[in-house]
């Protein structure tokens, strides 16, 4: 029944709502950093972006774009995070545990001379 649940986990829609319900707390410790009010005007000079949309100017919004670079690099690290996080716990799981090394050249020879020691 575990192995079933990990199987259901790892699927690609429990991950979305994994993000689904980071984006918020990141948001709130983002607070009010806002780049889409930065805009290039190809026509004329504009107060803001309603301004020069409302005159039908030709404008590139790379605010927006500056916007959805930091919401993607924000989203990967933390989904990277989180699927780290699981992968090591299931190689913890995976990991047998080692077998007793056997005793050094040193303990051998140890051992021998003990071993030849109570014999005389």
């Amino acid at each position: 029944m575990l192995k079933e649940f990990k199987e259901f986990a790892m699927r690609g829609n429990v991950v979305d709502l994994a993000v689904d319900m980071i984006m918020p707390p990141i948001g709130l410790v983002l607070g009010k950093v806002d780049f889409s009010n930065l805009f290039l005007s190809l026509h004329g000079t504009y107060n803001s972006v309603k301004d020069a949309e409302a005159a039908g100017a030709p404008i590139i919004k790379y605010g927006v774009f500056i916007n959805n670079v930091i919401d993607f690099l924000i989203v990967a690290f933390v989904i990277f995070l989180l699927i780290r996080g699981i992968n090591q716990l299931q190689r913890k799981k995976e990991e047998a545990p080692a077998a007793p090394a056997g005793p050094t050249p040193t303990e051998k020879l140890l051992t021998e001379i003990r071993d030849e020691l109570k014999a005389r």
